[in-house]
Parts: C-alpha cells; structure tokens; sequence
C-alpha cells in the first residue's frame, strides 16, 4: 500500500508494472488516471496547495478504508500539487485484488472519497481570471452513496 503526494509527473504504467512485478497472487488491477480539463488553447491552468503531512495522513487513511471494505493485494495513490496545464495528469490509483470485483469497486471508492475528502485547495487560472473550484453536489453524492453501504 503506497501513498504518494507530489510535484513530478508519474508513469501510470510503470507504476502498475512495479506494483504487480513478480505477483502471481493478482487477478485483476485496476486503475484510474485524472487529467486536467480546460478548453483547447484558452491558456487555463490548475493550481493545486495542500498541507504536507496532513495530505498524506488523510490520503493514507482513505486508503486504509478501502483496504478495510474490500480485500485488496496492493493499492496506490498519486497526487500531484503545483501549477497542471490541460492533459497533465493529476492523479493515479491503482488497486490490485485476486478479483476482478473487489478491484473496481475499490478504485471507485477511493476516486469518489479523494474527490471529495483528499485536502487539497485548486485554483483555476483562465482567460477570465482566477477562481478556487468549489466542490460539486454531484461529487458529494457520489462519495455518501459509499456511506450508505458501509
């Protein structure tokens, strides 16, 4: 189990890669990997701040439920702070299960919590202007939906 908070740019296969080397015991890996949206040639980017420790703290505790609810080989968490212009990837997890099932529904788990309980602040830099994102309602539902099933 790894969680990682950073500046560099990862490689979401390499990552995959050494997580599953030398594995017999793995049946299934899944993965999701977030970009940065923005309009093509607009000039937007995303700035992401967070507090180092507690990141890490609350992205490892995320991670240690999902560990808890689904059983689960291996998992990994990749974020990454700074200035992200459109297409630069933003995150990665990647959980490794002996089934496929656990697998997917581990890594939606662990999107839907870090979208909504992941500490970081996002600034969003376009030709209007600049503006902090605010969280979504459909992202809150998206995360309590997993409340109710726990």
């Amino acid at each position: 189990m790894s969680v990682r908070v950073q500046r560099e740019d990862f490689d979401p296969g390499a990552e995959i890669a050494r997580m599953t080397e030398g594995r017999t015991d793995v049946g299934a890996v899944t993965s999701f990997v977030g970009l940065v949206r923005g309009a093509a040639g607009d000039g937007s980017a995303m700035t992401l701040e967070h507090y180092p420790g507690m990141t890490e703290r609350q992205l490892s505790a995320i991670e240690a439920e999902a560990c808890g609810r689904w059983p689960l080989l291996d998992s990994l968490i990749i974020h990454r702070f700074g200035r992200l212009n459109p297409g630069d990837r933003i995150v990665l997890v990647a959980v490794a299960s002996s089934h496929r099932a656990a697998a997917f529904a581990a890594c939606e788990f662990l999107i839907d919590w870090l979208k909504t309980r992941a500490p970081f602040w996002k600034l969003e830099e376009g030709p209007g202007g600049e503006h902090w994102v605010e969280a979504k309602d459909d992202d809150d539902d998206r995360a309590d939906r997993w409340n109710k099933s726990s």
